[in-house]
């Protein structure tokens, strides 16, 4: 990548360590990919109060948590999941080894390129892919597939690296942030835990520890005499919807007080965020710009964002319109 990701990136709550002795023009420094406008300030008013000790509304460092979903907030999300591209992948590697792919869905789908067929039986169909071409690896063989697959494979709409497809404009710098302790920031996504956390820390500036999403079931075994963990084909936790606050609650044990995505499958995170007491900020992605990156919301079968878009605005949440909002959209396009 042309840039450090972790001097680039971490959402707009994050800003920079330098905010609250900044000048107007420091402050634009810290968010150089973001246009001046009310999406912006919301921000930045919100860091200011919650961080600046005798501010009514300041909030002790321990208990400054901020949830970020992956898919379509940190980075983007269409033409599909870009785990779905790995899975897919991985169905014609491991094909010779699967006879019995040819004639079983959604498998033989796959390998025909019929990708509507494969999908069409849902989320079923989609774990089936995901957890079977995962099953037998140990975490860290895993890993070492993820990260050789993600240092070649392109998004065949931008040609862009997928890594390469992290939005700048939600950015602050992290290693600066997590020296001066603003907020602990978590990943609560649908994708993979296993899948996030090789690129997590690179990308984001996030730790594997702090990165929350699906995992499959784990077997414990010798393998030549030395234990593993291995990945089996089946689900142990969905985190999407619902299971999202049900999870950082079990993971994480303190309500957020910002949280972040850009469907309806954040929404409960969002709401469970809010509703809690003192200060808080939730934020949704709303993607518009057909042009820079994908144009999306209520019709979508990737991302849809719907009911989420009507209970922030109900609600006074900030919606970032991507055209208006952002100057630049992916990481690499910054200057």
């Amino acid at each position: 990548m042309n840039a450090n990701p972790k001097q680039a990136y971490l959402t707009a709550v994050l800003v920079s360590t330098t905010f609250f002795a900044a000048t107007i023009v420091q402050a634009a420094e810290t968010l150089p990919s973001w246009n001046d406008g009310k999406a912006r300030q919301s921000i930045l008013d919100f860091v200011a109060k919650v961080t600046k000790e005798g501010s009514p509304e300041f909030v002790p460092p321990a208990e400054r948590i901020a949830t970020f979903d992956n898919d379509g907030t940190l980075w983007a999300e269409q033409p599909l999941y870009f785990q779905l591209f790995f899975a897919l992948e991985r169905v014609k590697v491991l094909a010779p080894e699967h006879p019995e792919w040819k004639t079983k869905e959604p498998f033989a789908s796959v390998l025909k390129g019929d990708l509507k067929s494969a999908l069409a039986g849902g989320a079923p169909a989609l774990l089936a892919i995901v957890g079977e071409t995962q099953a037998g690896l140990t975490t860290e063989e895993y890993a070492t597939v993820v990260k050789e697959w993600l240092a070649a494979a392109r998004n065949p709409k931008t040609g862009k690296l997928f890594t390469e497809m992290a939005v700048s404009a939600d950015g602050g710098a992290s290693r600066l942030f997590a020296r001066q302790r603003l907020f602990k920031t978590f990943i609560v996504s649908g994708g993979g835990n296993e899948f996030m956390r090789t690129f997590a820390d690179e990308t984001y500036g996030i730790p594997p520890e702090q990165v929350i999403g699906s995992s499959g079931k784990l077997q414990f075994e010798l393998r030549d005499g030395k234990p593993a963990l291995v990945k089996q084909p089946e689900l142990f936790f969905y985190d999407d919807k619902d299971a999202k606050p049900i999870a950082i609650q079990t993971f994480i044990g303190r309500r957020p007080i910002a949280a972040f995505g850009n469907s309806d499958g954040d929404l409960q995170m969002l709401q469970w965020t809010c509703s809690g007491p003192g200060a808080r900020f939730c934020l949704y992605v709303h993607h518009t710009d057909a042009v820079r990156e994908f144009a999306y919301d209520r019709k979508s079968s990737i991302g849809q964002l719907d009911k989420g878009l009507d209970e922030a605005q109900a609600q006074g949440w900030t919606i970032v319109d991507m055209m208006d909002d952002w100057k630049t959209i992916y990481l690499t396009d910054q200057k």
